[in-house]
């Protein structure tokens, strides 16, 4: 199923696609935050504009053979690193067709190579499947040099995985 594997940058006038397939993503994800929908029938995502007013942040969309599979969001925003030139992946999905054909994989791995420098990647304690899927990417993209840290943020205690690009030889 894996074709060509491409990410872009979303564009301001493409705000409208992003926060549809957001609205995916928070169907998903209530699994594990236990959100409801407004009362238009909504998730939402309070940070959506941000993407294109504040510096630091950087919407992405997957495709595969040019058709939407997902997006990755990377913010400069760190829960945990300090360093100047960190990143975090701030939200990140694939559409269920798409799931188990590495296609996260490539997409992850080619964010990693594009922002260069120190990286944090938060996953949701009850999000076993991100767990594993964040290990075996990270392991693979890293040789096995990243640090898994418990990580206590808004509420929540989850896993953060730390490292960079510079001690994998990517930079």
């Amino acid at each position: 199923m894996a074709g060509e594997i491409l990410v872009r940058s979303v564009e301001e006038n493409e705000k409208s696609v992003l926060r549809q397939l957001m609205e995916l993503y928070a169907y998903d994800f209530s699994e594990f935050n236990g959100e409801d929908v407004n009362q238009y029938g909504f998730y939402g995502y309070r940070f959506l504009d941000h993407y294109w007013t504040e510096s630091g942040r950087f919407p992405f969309f997957i495709l595969v053979d040019n058709t939407l599979a997902g997006f990755i969001l990377v913010s400069d925003h760190c829960y945990v690193l300090n360093e100047a030139n960190s990143h975090s992946i701030a939200e990140f999905f694939i559409m269920r067709k798409y799931r188990k054909a590495r296609i996260g994989s490539k997409a992850a791995s080619l964010i990693f190579k594009r922002f260069t420098g120190y990286w944090e990647v938060l996953v949701h304690p009850e999000n076993h499947a991100a767990n594993q899927f964040w290990r075996e990417v990270i392991g693979e993209f890293t040789a096995e040099n990243y640090r898994a840290t418990e990580v206590t943020k808004d509420g929540w205690t989850g896993t953060g995985y730390l490292f960079s690009t510079k001690q994998c030889g990517k930079d």
